[in-house]
C-alpha cells in the first residue's frame, strides 16, 4: 500500500501551518479565521459548521451565524486546511495541511469517529477507472462506513460473541 508517514503538528504548531498554507494561497489569516481553525480542530470528531458556529458563540459571547462558517469552511476545504466528511456534511482539520492528498475516511456508525488516511495507490487507481470512463476526477473522496475496532469488540462482547 502507497501509505505515507506526515509529520502532523498540534495545537498552536497546526494553527501556524495552517496559517502559512492559507497565506501561500492568497488568503488573509484573520481572526474569525483563526477562530474557526482552533474550534475545528479542537473537536475529537467531525464538525458541522452548527457545531463550530455554537462553540464560537459560547466562546465569544455572541451569536456566530452558521452561515459565516459555512463560507470560512468552504474556503478551508479549497486550501486543504479541512477535509469534508461527505456522508455526514461534517468536516476535520487537515493534520497536514501543506500536502494535498486524495480524501480516504473510515467512519464509524458506532461512536461517530473518524479516522481519515492516504493510500496514493488506491486513489490513484480510482482517478485512472475514471480516466479510462472518460471523467476526470477533480478530488475522489472515499468513506467506508462501519464500526471502529472498539465498537466492533463492543457489540461482539454485547452479543455473546467471542473475538477468536
Amino acid at each position: 500500500m502507497a501509505r505515507h508517514a506526515h509529520h502532523e503538528p498540534h495545537g498552536d504548531d497546526l494553527l501556524a501551518a495552517a496559517k502559512a498554507t492559507l497565506e501561500r494561497s492568497g488568503e488573509q489569516w484573520t481572526a474569525m479565521r483563526a477562530n474557526v481553525y482552533a474550534a475545528l480542530s479542537g473537536f475529537a470528531k467531525p464538525a458541522s459548521a452548527y457545531d463550530i458556529a455554537e462553540a464560537l458563540s459560547r466562546s465569544e459571547g455572541r451569536r456566530i451565524a452558521a452561515n459565516s462558517i459555512y463560507r470560512i469552511l468552504d474556503l478551508f476545504v479549497t486550501a486543504n486546511l479541512a477535509l469534508r466528511v461527505e456522508s455526514a456534511n461534517a468536516y476535520v482539520a487537515n493534520a497536514h495541511p501543506g500536502c494535498r492528498h486524495d480524501c480516504i475516511f473510515l467512519v464509524c456508525d458506532g461512536c461517530g469517529n473518524t479516522t481519515h488516511f492516504d493510500d496514493d495507490s488506491l486513489t490513484g487507481g480510482l482517478r485512472a477507472a475514471a480516466g479510462a470512463a472518460g471523467f476526470v476526477a477533480e478530488r475522489p473522496v472515499v468513506e467506508v462506513r462501519g464500526r471502529c475496532a472498539d465498537c466492533a469488540a463492543t457489540a461482539r462482547a454485547q452479543s455473546g460473541q467471542s473475538t477468536h
